[in-house]
């Protein structure tokens, strides 16, 4: 598969004195891009400048965090490559995104078990049992459509 191929990354920049990278080198996503963005979504909206420094200041944290992650379970593979498969199982796991294009046999989208209705049953008869013996066997709470709304 030619999407699941090893990608070398080359990370542009260099700290400098505070430990960041040149913003004009390492920064994905410049000011013009972020307006373009905005201008696709409304072509009347026009964003005041704190809040173009904001969005790219949380758009560079982001990226950062899943490149510093996916390069922790590239590690923990015992690799010293970085692969698309490790930006896209943090992604997967963490940020719940798939990222389209990209997809891989490998990588299985990790859902939550739905709770079933049992479960929920089951669920009130233990609050019920714990609001009993928090309130010496008075049962105290409301139920409302068989969930439990509130212990008093």
């Amino acid at each position: 598969m030619a999407n699941s191929a090893a990608t070398p990354v080359k990370v542009l920049g260099t700290p400098g004195p505070a430990g960041r990278a040149s913003p004009e080198v390492s920064q994905v996503l410049t000011k013009k891009k972020l307006q373009d963005l905005v201008r696709e979504i409304d072509p009347n909206e026009q964003l005041d400048e704190d809040v173009e420094e904001m969005l790219l200041q949380i758009a560079d944290d982001f990226i950062e965090s899943v490149v510093t992650a996916a390069c922790q379970l590239a590690r923990h593979r015992k690799s010293n490559t970085l692969e698309v498969k490790d930006v896209q199982l943090h992604l997967e796991r963490q940020w719940n995104m798939w990222i389209p294009g990209y997809g891989s046999e490998e990588i299985r989208p990790f859902k939550k078990a739905c709770t079933t209705e049992a479960h929920k049953q089951v669920s009130v008869c233990v609050d019920v049992s714990l609001c009993e013996a928090h309130n010496n066997g008075r049962v105290l709470y409301q139920i409302c459509s068989g969930v439990k709304l509130c212990c008093l």
